[in-house]
């Protein structure tokens, strides 16, 4: 009998698995970064978020794997995988994902050069910007540079996740060459500019860089003297970054995080990046020091391309090379009006970003912030930028003497630390902070405005699918909804009293709230349109979210798909889903857009016979959002906000420029009309394409 091969093996199964899925979302990343019609500025961009993901995937889904197999787990997933298995085919896609992202890099350095955008090995400079070179090394770079040894008396020191060091091969001056060579690292810091500019040639006009860690190369005998290098090539660690936290006995969760966040840097070694060529003492002193054998990376170009997205941003007089900027309007509801109240007591307002601006949010918090009738505003954070106009206004409402509440997500991955400080800054201006409830994470996107007026009190909520971030509401699609709505009011009182407090589950009027009911009432809806398809009634689901890797959430539409309804999933990231297979999912499609701006939005409409139901939504489709986490999904009952957020799914549905669809092998295949391309994204910076005031029929 003829073996399967991987791919059949993997397509005999009715699922994905959750992690090559991921992979081939990155794919999708890197296809972005190759793409020529993508302006070269933007491509570089694109090429520093393969990296920036793959180093996460890497520190918290591979260590897992890691662990799984050390641990001794034997079990297969759902998706038919075993923790070993699982991680040897994972390996090898990455393997095959940064080979090709180093070739991507080559290309659009040719490119850039062909711009006058160049990377200059320092032997290739003229004496002039040599010595300027030289220069700027004595004088900025050596005194910062620490040469740490590796002997008997000095033991391997802490290498950080991530950062780019210097492995060197030495042997000591007057020595037999044949004797055992020595061993140092050093540090690349990373509080200098990654890419130095060195001055203009005469009569050029080009910008040429020396990459800090050449630089470095180029000097290292002055940190090591009586000693002559024999090889020096850069590595790079990272380690397993996931919280391992005792929520239970914790007496404080915020001192628990902070050490657990100083333990992160002696996570266990999860993968080694090498330059191609390294010294083979040198490689043998890295091994036996993190003990890897099993995931290491030769690259052949610099290590850590992250460095592509700060250079792109900075260099000037390449407007041509970028995206035009989108100036985002202001909602034409608030434009004519001081008073942020008054409107939306009349309606509700949606805000779809980045097309539409944050400072709609940040004024309506301000506004609440400084208002004498407002007597309470409650808030989730979970990801806020750096210098937040919104936790100004909070401090300043609470130091006015309104009743300022705070949920603020201390587990929020690699933003513990700043929601760390601004648990602490809140608290400090009067803030009553909570930090969620043991085991979950607070990932819904609300604030709660209580406001006395003349006929009582009144509630404003606003439910977003982001997260309350000035910046990444630039770089990212998502939906805001400003609403007055007395019942969405009552659930948001609710909601707030129960991660505040020690309520019993509420009753939800409209909400949806994981974990306690938001799976089941999805079930629920699907299982009802597949009773309407049973009964040749209108059956139509379309969902809009990051990621769908729930077993039960993917055989519940396997069971509708069966039943005769039409599912269409805007799935932008994981998808464990297999559609198009006969018998089981051949009334499901499945799409997926990489494009200028980050997917992020959570939609979901159900035809429901005609008497259509849409939310919006802060949770993916998978169980950690649907068990493990404080989600919400929002009905939104205005008739004309509707018709808007269909009109969005009708242009991700209509995208033939960006959007690819899954097939039922796992792999993703460009949507294209060459006779009338649509371009999602950019049909959406045309506010009035979507927002239009009259009913849509989905086709």
């Amino acid at each position: 009998m003829k073996e399967m091969t991987q791919r059949e093996r993997e397509a005999s199964s009715n699922y994905l698995n959750r992690d090559l899925s991921w992979i081939e979302f990155n794919w999708r990343v890197l296809e972005e970064a190759q793409d020529a019609d993508t302006p070269l500025l933007e491509r570089m961009k694109f090429l520093s978020i393969v990296s920036s993901n793959l180093d996460e995937f890497m520190s918290v889904r591979v260590a897992g794997i890691k662990d799984q197999i050390k641990a001794g787990y034997l079990k297969k997933d759902f998706t038919g995988y075993t923790p070993a298995g699982l991680f040897k085919r994972v390996m090898k896609r990455s393997a095959k994902m940064v080979a090709e992202q180093y070739k991507t890099y080559r290309d659009i350095s040719r490119q850039l050069a062909k711009e006058g955008i160049m990377f200059t090995d320092y032997e290739d400079l003229n004496l002039t910007q040599r010595k300027a070179m030289d220069e700027y090394y004595h004088e900025i770079i050596f005194p910062v540079l620490t040469p740490m040894a590796v002997d008997q008396s000095r033991p391997f020191p802490l290498v950080h996740t991530q950062a780019l060091y210097l492995a060197v091969v030495l042997m000591k001056e007057g020595e037999d060459p044949e004797s055992e060579p020595y061993f140092a690292i050093v540090q690349v810091p990373s509080n200098l500019s990654r890419c130095i500019e060195v001055p203009v040639r005469s009569n050029s006009k080009k910008h040429e860089f020396v990459l800090l860690e050449d630089l470095i190369e180029q000097h290292i005998q002055t940190l090591f003297s009586g000693y002559i290098p024999i090889a020096v090539q850069g590595f790079r660690l990272t380690r397993n970054a996931d919280l391992t936290l005792n929520e239970e006995g914790a007496e404080d969760l915020l001192e628990e995080i902070e050490k657990e966040l100083r333990r992160r840097r002696w996570g266990s070694p999860v993968r080694l990046e090498v330059q191609k060529g390294i010294h083979p003492y040198a490689l043998d002193q890295l091994l036996d020091e993190f003990e890897i054998a099993d995931n290491i990376f030769e690259i052949e170009g610099p290590l850590d391309l992250t460095y592509f997205m700060k250079l792109s941003g900075s260099l000037k007089g390449y407007d041509h090379l970028r995206f035009k900027p989108v100036e985002p309007a202001y909602p034409a509801e608030l434009v004519d009006t001081d008073d942020v109240f008054s409107t939306l007591r009349q309606q509700d307002v949606l805000v779809y970003h980045p097309y539409e601006s944050f400072d709609a949010m940040t004024d309506f918090i301000c506004q609440a912030a400084y208002d004498p009738k407002v007597l309470a505003i409650k808030m989730t954070l979970y990801r806020v930028s750096g210098n937040s106009p919104l936790i100004q206004a909070l401090a300043s409402a609470a130091e006015s003497g309104k009743q300022v509440t705070v949920v603020v997500e201390l587990k929020a991955r690699f933003d513990e630390e700043r929601n760390i400080a601004w648990a602490r800054m809140l608290e400090q201006a009067g803030c009553h902070v909570v930090y969620g409830l043991v085991g979950l994470k607070t990932h819904a996107k609300i604030t709660l405005v209580v406001r006395q007026e003349q006929e009582g009190l009144r509630r404003y909520v606003h439910v977003g699918t982001g997260n309350y971030n000035d910046n990444t509401a630039k770089l990212y699609t998502d939906i805001g909804l400003f609403t007055s709505h007395s019942i969405i009011g009552e659930d948001a009182s609710a909601l707030f009293n129960e991660v505040t407090g020690y309520s019993a589950p509420h009753n939800w009027k409209a909400f949806g709230v994981a974990p306690n009911d938001l799976k089941d009432k999805l079930f629920e809806k699907i299982r009802r349109e597949a009773v309407h398809a049973s009964m040749g009634k209108p059956a139509r689901i379309i969902a809009k979210f990051n990621s769908l890797s729930n077993q039960q959430m993917v055989d519940e539409l396997y069971e509708a798909s069966k039943a005769g309804v039409k599912i269409d999933l805007i799935v932008r990231g994981v998808c464990c889903l297999r559609p198009g297979v006969p018998g089981l999912s051949e009334n499901i499609q499945i799409l997926s857009i990489v494009d200028r701006f980050l997917e992020h939005s959570r939609i979901i409409y159900f035809e429901n016979d005609g008497d259509r139901e849409i939310y919006i939504s802060s949770a993916d489709w998978m169980t950690r959002n649907l068990t493990r986490r404080i989600e919400l999904m929002c009905p939104v009952f205005d008739k004309d906000i509707q018709d808007s957020l269909i009109r969005i799914l009708e242009l991700s549905l209509n995208d033939n420029v960006k959007a690819r669809q899954l097939q039922s092998n796992g792999m993703y295949v460009r949507v294209t009309n060459e006779d009338k391309p649509l371009r999602s994204q950019f049909e959406a910076m045309k506010i009035s394409s979507w927002k239009k005031k009259h009913q849509y029929h989905l086709s």
